[in-house]
This record gives C-alpha cells, structure tokens and sequence, in this order.
C-alpha cells in the first residue's frame, strides 16, 4: 500500500499508527502541506479534497483517516481496533470521533493558516484559539476516560480512540499547551508510545521527518 504522508498531520499519524499496529508495511510519499503540495494538480488529481492522508490500498485511492483505519480494521481483523460489543464499539468510535471532528478540524494546519491570512490575527491570537478549543475537548475526554482504570481507552489493548488521541496530544505539546490538569490522558499516551506501532510511526521518527 502507499501511503500520501506528512509527519506531523495529526490524520496522517492516526492512520501510520494502524498501519503498524496491523503490521503492514506500506510506502510513504510525501506530501508537503508547509509548502502547499496538498493544493497542487498533481494531488488534487488524486484527491480533490486536498487533504492527507490518501491511501492508496491497491483496490483504490481512500481518503479520510477514520475511514482508512476501519477499512483496515475489516481487511485486516487481527488485532481488532474495536473491542468486542455493540455498546462498546460505539463508545470507542465516539471518543475518536470527539477527537477527529470536535478537537482537530478547530485546529488543523489550513483553519489557522485562513485565520491569520483572512483576519489578520497575531501568533499570540492564533494560540489563544489554539489553545481554547483543545482545553474545552480535552477535558471532555479527561472525565470520560477518569471512569475507567484500564490501560488505554477501551481496555487492555489499543485501539480506535487511543490512535486518534495520541496525534491530538502531540500536536497539543507542539503548542505549548499544559497538560498537566489531564493526567488520566498522558497516563494513556504513555502506555501508547510503550508500543513499538505508536513509537515508529511518531513524527519525530518519521523517515520524512
């Protein structure tokens, strides 16, 4: 499979994280979002949204990060993302979902770049944003995940919720958020980044990084 990539896409991150924990190996073509690739001809031509990842799987080109890794999830069972349970499904999928569509799309690359290009807004502004809307989600998760005392979000092993929450905090260390009042979170990325899966497919590790 081959992989449109850029190291620090939180979306990009999620989706090498179950590569790994699936263990396939894939190749990585970049696709620079500093330098505006995710715009060009050439990838819109691939992908008309514009966005990374894209996941070329040899049956056809999926964008979208969470629905990259349940096709994953179905192409490849072992190990499940998603624990056992109807109830238990849908909880893991809601707590990705906090993190994909209510934490991340406030403070993806492309909102703060229109933010300041648009409004004029100062870097000082932009992390007051920044900051505003991943407090507000992350203490959200901080309380649901304090009622549980498993290792990872959804049990013993990780899965959907703990690969789209690992990305959100590194981006949050990224900018200079404290996330010292969300304990039960990093306890959580600890356990995580133990896993050679999260530890290889970090951005700091990253072969384009």
């Amino acid at each position: 499979m081959k992989l449109y990539d850029y190291p620090r896409s939180s979306a990009a991150y999620r989706v090498r994280i179950a590569l790994n924990l699936k263990g396939q190996t894939f190749e990585a073509v970049p696709v620079n979002l500093l330098e505006g690739a995710q715009r060009g001809e050439d990838y819109r031509a691939l992908n008309p949204t514009g966005l990374v990842p894209s996941l070329d799987t040899g049956e056809g080109l999926l964008g979208q990060s969470l629905a990259i890794i349940e096709y994953l999830d179905e192409r490849f069972p072992a190990p499940p993302l998603l624990p056992a349970g109807a109830f238990a499904r849908a909880r893991a999928r809601a707590l990705a979902l906090q993190v994909a569509c209510d934490i991340h799309p406030l403070n993806n690359l492309r909102v703060l770049q229109y933010l300041v290009r648009e409004f004029g807004i100062d870097e000082q502004q932009k992390l007051a944003w920044y900051h505003h809307w991943l407090q507000q989600g992350l203490a959200a998760l901080e309380r649901q995940l304090t009622e549980t005392d498993s290792p990872f979000c959804c049990g013993d092993t990780p899965g959907l919720a703990d690969i789209c929450l690992v990305p959100q905090l590194y981006n949050a260390r990224r900018f200079g958020l404290d996330l010292a009042p969300y304990p039960r979170l990093v306890a959580i990325e600890a356990a995580c980044l133990r896993l050679e899966a999260f530890a290889a497919a970090h951005p700091d590790h990253h072969q384009e990084a």
